[in-house]
């Protein structure tokens, strides 16, 4: 059997995800900017919430891609398209696992329990340490760095497929009616 679209799920998932990022890194970017203020606590907490959100929502999207078949590449795409889009495919998702994880680990060091939505208290995985944390917030902002220059080559990858090739990758991951 052909599957030539996403399922709902992974659909839902992949916007849900990339939204949150969106929201996630926007406010990373804009809270390290500012002074110590209720504001930038505030800024803090929503920035973990939206992590820790999205590291379970990854996890989710992993488990149901393990156990629903991907939409095959078109045929004409060239192999190196092919290996291209699945190394980056790789990479993104282990970002999205990798950089909530060096986030928690860098609250954990700096001595700042993560606690979701206000409610939940994540245990500390690393014991107090300011110099550990200072280099974990330096591998945090560079992995986001690297992210979202991944994430433009996906979204640039997808507009190309859609705009240029006119092979219909995008809308396979696009809500609506079958392509």
């Amino acid at each position: 059997m052909k599957i030539d679209r996403y399922t709902s799920t992974a659909m839902a998932l992949h916007w849900l995800i990339a939204v949150m990022i969106l929201f996630s890194v926007s406010v990373g970017l804009y809270m390290t900017g500012l002074k110590f203020s209720p504001e930038k606590l505030k800024l803090y907490n929503w920035h973990k919430w939206a992590g820790v959100t999205i590291f379970t929502l990854v996890l989710i999207r992993c488990a149901w891609r393990l156990t629903h078949v991907a939409p095959l590449p078109p045929p004409r795409m060239p192999a190196w398209q092919r290996h291209a889009g699945n190394a980056s495919h790789y990479l993104l998702y282990a970002l999205m696992i990798v950089i909530p994880l060096s986030g928690w680990l860098m609250s954990s060091a700096k001595g700042f329990q993560t606690m979701y939505f206000g409610v939940i208290p994540l245990p500390d995985l690393l014991d107090k340490s300011q110099e550990l944390g200072d280099t974990l917030q330096q591998i945090h902002k560079t992995l986001n760095y690297a992210l979202i220059a991944i994430v433009v080559l996906h979204a640039a990858a997808a507009l190309k497929h859609q705009l240029l090739d006119k092979d219909d990758v995008l809308k396979r991951m696009l809500p609506g009616r079958r392509a």
